[in-house]
């Protein structure tokens, strides 16, 4: 205003709040409204400046969509974010949230046969002719034979369940899949049962072949038990494990195999007849010294 007063300005462009001012001598410098004086225009006018009103820059039809939209666009994508860390599924997308998490190991991965299982020679002839119907499912159809769903392998921790079950699928050449009964269990309701669903759907694509639970006390516990009553997310992982077992649709040419410590905590369903109905106690390894 000083360099106004001393009539040094001879131009002023006007853009907003924003004054572009060209003095006599020359100089160019930018300046800005501090507020809305309205005597403004007439004080300049008043010394003879010359007044050239600018129209302020306006956003793109682009940017003013984007500006508009960017808040919605990073709600979408956080919630995106979150669903697949709580999914622990990283790349898998969004829908794999009921997906198994079933591993399959196909006959050419798996290496192991009876004879690196040592020491439990009564539980391997229990489960020898699941290796035969494993290789040969016509041969026992054709006789009639009737060979048990599901082969529940019972013993302490550390004595080779895992390895036996394993040895079965390398011995039989087929494919094998393992997972843990703590993996279908989650805090979303639906999610183990859909789990379960899907790893018995990828079984019949690869049929003939093993399923192997681990710890399947995890999931497999006497329904009632718990806090949740009969309605928690384990009693209805357990329920549909128990229909894809022995329910209205069969399932030739799948063997599931469970492996377990604590035998006394299984629901009474999963042990009768079409499920879990055989037992193979695996006990810590004998060796005979010569």
């Amino acid at each position: 205003m000083s360099e106004l007063t001393q009539d040094q300005v001879r131009e002023a462009r006007i853009n907003g709040r924003e004054i572009n001012v060209t003095k006599k001598d020359s100089n160019r410098y930018t300046t800005y409204i501090p507020v809305n004086d309205p005597k403004l225009l007439d004080t300049l006018l008043t010394k003879n400046v010359k007044v050239v009103g600018e129209p302020p820059e306006e956003p793109s039809l682009l940017a003013s969509i984007f500006i508009s939209w960017f808040p919605m666009l990073l709600l979408i994508g956080v919630w995106i974010f979150f669903m697949r860390q709580m999914q622990g599924g990283g790349g898998k997308g969004a829908m794999s949230f009921g997906k198994s998490k079933a591993r399959m190991l196909t006959e050419d991965q798996i290496k192991t046969t009876f004879a690196d299982v040592a020491g439990c020679d009564e539980a391997k002839e229990e489960v020898s002719e699941l290796v035969e119907y494993l290789r040969e499912p016509s041969r026992f159809q054709k006789l009639g034979g009737k060979i048990p769903k599901g082969v529940l392998m019972v013993g302490p921790p550390g004595t080779g369940k895992t390895l036996l079950a394993k040895a079965i699928a390398g011995e039989a050449k087929v494919p094998f899949f393992t997972i843990s009964g703590s993996d279908f269990v989650e805090m979303f309701v639906g999610v183990g049962a859909s789990r379960v669903r899907d790893m018995f759907e990828q079984a019949k694509k690869a049929a003939p072949c093993i399923i192997f639970i681990d710890e399947i006390d995890a999931v497999g516990r006497q329904r009632g038990a718990g806090l949740g009553g009969g309605h928690d997310e384990r009693e209805q992982t357990l329920n549909q494990m128990l229909v894809e077992m022995d329910g209205f649709e069969g399932n030739e040419g799948i063997i599931v195999i469970a492996a377990t410590n604590r035998p006394d905590v299984l629901d009474p369903a999963l042990l009768r007849p079409g499920r879990f109905d055989r037992q193979v106690v695996v006990g810590l390894a004998g060796c005979a010294w010569s």
